[in-house]
């Protein structure tokens, strides 16, 4: 019995050193942006520029990062996947999404979840794949950095994630904005470091400048982070907006607009519900602009299926 006890304790104690050892060098390797920073790739060329009467397209995209198809869910929406089904899966996906986006006639396209060089994506650099489609102007800002997320099991790894804007038009320049984060002490050391990429492009005809952010905000924190984000958000955009300048600012709110609840019910509470934006928290003379008569979206607790009415 003393035999056991020892050893029982040497192995509790071995665990609690690995623990406390790999707190110690996610917080030594712990990605620090600062508040505001240039995006961490920008790619600037000689293109077409922005004028005050042109009429610009523009289309938000959550890829997530080629991994979530129609064989897929993922752990945190109620599934129990924490990778793609396969590098061949995450490969025909990327393959789907750059054929639309290298035909599509967009003007600027707003682009989540793209990943660097993730465990998850077998180190795939989705944004040299993007970047060579077109030529374009573009830029790239990291929400998520860590060398090892310890969590689920099996733990998702080496994290390299972010946002990328693309653009047939020059922009002066692409800048990271830290969003505040609802992860404390150790947790946040593993977690997701959101920010918002903002784009600005000259317009020929104005003194005044076209600004252009691109978000993904907080999904699975209980609502108070990404109310603190969108805050933040429209915060930065009511400044642009007094400045004189145009904004628009799209991307994965992971939050529903007003009367889409309604138009799309879930149906049940065992799944991850976002919460709703609503009109009230935009400034005076301000709109979402959203197309409830077609879902884009669908729930991530199990495969897809068409014929499922909670699909």
């Amino acid at each position: 019995m003393k035999r056991f006890l020892k050893i029982t304790a040497a192995v509790i104690g071995f665990m609690a050193a690995l623990a406390v050892l790999l707190v110690v060098f996610l917080s030594a390797t712990e990605y620090r942006p600062q508040l505001s920073q240039p995006a961490d790739i920008s790619h600037v060329i000689t293109s077409g520029k922005l004028d005050i009467n042109d009429t610009i397209t523009v289309l938000s995209w959550n890829i997530g990062y080629g991994g979530l198809g129609k064989k897929s869910d993922f752990f945190m929406d109620g599934g129990e996947m924490v990778y793609p089904p396969s590098k061949e899966a995450v490969v025909k996906n990327i393959d789907g999404i750059t054929s639309f986006i290298k035909n599509g006639t967009s003007d600027i396209y707003l682009l989540q979840e793209v990943d660097k060089d993730s465990f998850r994506t077998d180190g795939m650099d989705q944004t040299e794949i993007l970047a060579d489609l077109k030529n374009f102007n573009f830029s790239y800002a990291r929400n998520y950095k860590c060398s090892f997320v310890p969590f689920p099991l099996p733990p998702l790894g080496r994290m390299d994630s972010g946002i990328m804007t693309m653009s047939e038009y020059t922009s002066d320049e692409g800048v990271r904005i830290s969003l505040p984060s609802p992860f404390s002490w150790p947790v946040s050391t593993a977690n997701l470091k959101r920010c918002l990429l903002v784009n600005r492009f000259p317009l020929e005809g104005s003194d005044n400048e076209l600004v252009i952010v691109n978000l993904h905000l907080e999904a699975y924190d209980g609502g108070d982070g990404s109310a603190k984000q969108a805050e933040a958000l429209f915060e930065l955009l009511r400044t642009e907006y007094e400045k004189g300048n145009y904004v628009i600012a799209g991307g994965d709110f992971n939050q529903m607009f007003p009367d889409t609840l309604d138009a799309y019910p879930i149906g049940e509470d065992s799944v991850w519900i976002p919460g709703t934006l609503e009109t009230e928290v935009l400034p005076d003379g301000w709109s979402f602009a959203y197309d409830s008569s077609n879902p884009t979206c669908r729930l991530l607790n199990k495969p897809y299926d068409s014929n499922d009415a909670l699909a």
